[in-house]
């Protein structure tokens, strides 16, 4: 049975060739040069921004550039050196709780599928998605806060919840898309289609916008 409140297949396409005009060129902002610089950074970007994620993690790679080096630190040195992050308490455990799983299970290296990343602690499954896209370059779709935001406004998903949008966009979004468009969404996003004060006067997906005219100043 066909969804009735589905999206048409025509309207997702002009939006996401509309996309891919503004952003041509989207990757991930979060600074890495291996998959486990990546899986540290994006732990510690939950509700922290990746620009201050990025002035963290040089600090980190400079001496422990792996999960083998990473493991030997104590919970202290660790929260010393992400002092700055938040949450870093919590994130110093499970980084370390993480590192010296990959080291005794997984030969100091990142697993490349998604159960055994959301194994991990502190890998939930949007870390899990991003490390697979960004990493090992499998197709995924990471649900962030702009992801959700986004999506909802335009009427991809209608769910209460990152997992249920995810398994939305899974539908609407062709698999050879999903890498870039997660990443176009997120910079629609943070530059236009923000949390409060949308900037819908210069929006260049405002024609097919499900809520353009609604004031968005309480929505997340």
């Amino acid at each position: 049975m066909v969804d009735s409140l589905a999206p048409s297949t025509y309207k997702v396409r002009q939006i996401l060739r509309c996309l891919a005009e503004t952003y041509p060129e989207p990757r991930t902002e979060l600074r890495f040069e291996t998959p486990w610089q990546l899986l540290v950074a994006t732990i510690l970007s939950a509700q922290c921004t990746d620009r201050r994620v990025n002035l963290i993690t040089p600090r980190i790679f400079a001496d422990y550039p792996d999960a083998r080096a990473l493991a030997q630190l104590s919970t202290d040195a660790l929260e010393e050196l992400i002092r700055d992050c938040g949450l870093y308490r919590m994130k110093a455990k499970n980084l370390l709780a993480t590192a010296r799983i990959m080291v005794e299970a997984y030969d100091n290296r990142v697993p490349p599928t998604r159960e055994s990343l959301m194994q991990l602690p502190g890998v939930g499954q949007k870390t899990a998605n991003v490390v697979l896209a960004n990493a090992f370059g499998v197709p995924a779709i990471a649900v962030d806060r702009h992801v959700f935001r986004v999506t909802h406004r335009l009427g991809w998903s209608s769910a209460r919840d990152p997992g249920g949008t995810e398994r939305d966009l899974m539908r609407v979004i062709p698999r050879r898309l999903w890498n870039p468009s997660h990443h176009r969404l997120i910079l629609h996003g943070r530059q236009v289609c923000r949390a409060s004060r949308p900037r819908c006067d210069t929006c260049s997906l405002r024609r097919w916008c499900a809520q353009v005219g609604i004031s968005f100043s309480s929505q997340a």
